[in-house]
């Protein structure tokens, strides 16, 4: 009688209902608050990120500059409407990374159960990794973006008795335009392999509709056609498609150990754009949980795909550091699979016992709880006062708006990025690398100036709130 009464409360029969609305409402929440919680300022590659962004033309794709094409494309759309900006250059991200959180919430709800799809999708989506990844005008979140898009558009096809040829549409679209994406020439390669050894998969790929099927690879043959055309034409981007600038063999543990060394190192900070440590102990103790609990099933799809993309991950890693934060994927996963673990062997302590598994209500709230107040926290006073970190991104945009009278000219005395990048701002304040090019109008000089002429005299010197480097724009008039 007690268990009927129990499951007839209207929370305890909508709790997953209202567990993921609550979620979804905090993550989008989360989404348009970020350029208030994120970094203060941009870091070199979001700066870089602008400048291609900005050069990017009709004329420029025609002759090879495809790489990263989806995201710049939109990153220039979001300058042209709304200025060069901190808040334009990370629109984009935001935008990609609302659909990207989605995607990882209706993953692994496909994937898992309720209630652990509902508490794996909240660490994962609100943690310190992914919302920097949000927080960054840079093309780098792509790189999770399209695996986590494909395995999506994957789940709804295979275990379907009879999958929608739009699907199967999307899911060779979605292969075509990632291959635009660094190192994603490698994930349409490993997903080929992987249908053709896994039992499953073959299976699904033979009862597939033939139509379709010829049809979506037809479309995923022509956009290959075009890469390989672009890179005939301008042989640099098999370069940028396929490896990092300057990329030597000998230089691969390097690599690995710069790319997660910000991710594991809880013994102190790491000089780098990523607060470490970007993940905490009892999560990595979660998600290795996770991993061991998946050794008897390997071969079931899911199972084995989090693992293969770990070594996916390794292998990019090593050639790129960057491509670390790919780890968030698998590591969603796996902490997922913890999770199940956990509770199963829970309920099967009390398998005929309804309070029993209400009370685990308690603990397991209380350890949700504490990882994600560390690691929202951990963000945001992190990157803001944590040096190590916060001399990675500086704030002279914001500071030229709030403080430099148009038509007062800025004099960069940086190098070719801060030229290349301010350059962008030609049309409202005149960018010059020399005094002497002032044209007797006011000069706002990017750090102190040199060589003033003896007519000028300080008007002003402009400061950030940072420890180090806090004087960052004089005026002379």
């Amino acid at each position: 009688m007690k268990k009927h009464k129990i499951s007839s409360l209207f929370l305890y029969r909508h709790r997953f209902g209202i567990g993921y609305t609550l979620l979804t409402l905090a993550f989008i929440a989360v989404i348009f608050l970020i350029p208030l919680l994120s970094p203060n300022g941009l870091s070199e590659s979001e700066m870089q990120s602008a400048v291609d962004s900005a050069s990017l033309s009709s004329e420029s794709i025609l002759s090879g500059e495809i790489v990263d094409l989806p995201y710049h494309a939109l990153q220039k759309v979001s300058a042209h409407f709304l200025g060069l900006s901190t808040y334009s250059i990370k629109l984009p991200s935001m935008i990609i990374g609302l659909f990207l959180g989605l995607l990882l919430i209706l993953l692994l709800n496909r994937w898992f159960k309720n209630n652990v799809a509902l508490i794996s999708s909240i660490l994962t989506v609100l943690s310190a990794p992914f919302l920097y990844l949000v927080g960054s005008g840079t093309p780098l979140i792509m790189l999770v973006f399209w695996p986590t898009l494909l395995l999506w558009l994957g789940s709804k096809i295979q275990g379907v008795k009879k999958p929608r040829a739009s699907f199967c549409f999307l899911f060779a679209f979605a292969l075509l335009v990632s291959i635009f994406t660094p190192y994603m020439i490698y994930l349409a390669f490993f997903i080929l392999v992987y249908a053709l050894i896994h039992p499953h998969l073959r299976y699904t790929i033979k009862t597939l509709p033939k139509a379709p099927f010829i049809i979506a690879s037809l479309i995923a043959l022509a956009g290959l056609g075009f890469v390989v055309y672009n890179m005939i034409k301008a042989p640099g981007t098999i370069t940028g498609l396929l490896f990092s600038k300057d990329f030597k063999i000998e230089d691969f543990g390097g690599n690995l150990l710069a790319g997660f060394l910000p991710f594991f190192s809880w013994t102190g900070s790491v000089e780098s754009a990523l607060l470490s440590p970007m993940l905490g102990l009892a999560s990595v103790a979660l998600a290795i949980t996770g991993l061991i609990s998946t050794a008897k099933g390997f071969f079931a799809s899911r199972n084995s795909i989090a693992s293969l993309f770990i070594i996916f991950t390794v292998l990019l890693t090593g050639i790129n550091p960057d491509c670390a934060m790919l780890i968030i994927l698998p590591f969603a996963i796996l902490t997922a699979h913890g999770i199940r673990y956990i509770l199963e062997k829970w309920y099967g302590l009390f398998p005929e016992n309804p309070y029993a598994r209400i009370f685990a209500i308690f603990p397991v709230g209380l350890f949700l709880g504490i990882l994600l107040f560390s690691s929202t926290f951990h963000y945001i006073f992190g990157y803001r006062y944590n040096p190590a970190v916060a001399n990675s991104f500086d704030s002279d945009l914001s500071l030229i708006y709030e403080n430099v009278d148009e038509n007062t000219a800025l004099l960069v005395t940086g190098g070719t990025l801060d030229y290349d990048f301010y350059h962008i701002l030609n049309n409202k304040y005149p960018v010059i690398t020399s005094p002497k090019d002032a044209n007797g109008k006011a000069i706002a000089s990017l750090g102190k100036g040199s060589n003033i002429p003896e007519n000028y005299k300080l008007y002003r010197i402009i400061t950030s709130p940072k420890s180090t480097n806090s004087d960052r724009i004089y005026i002379y008039k």
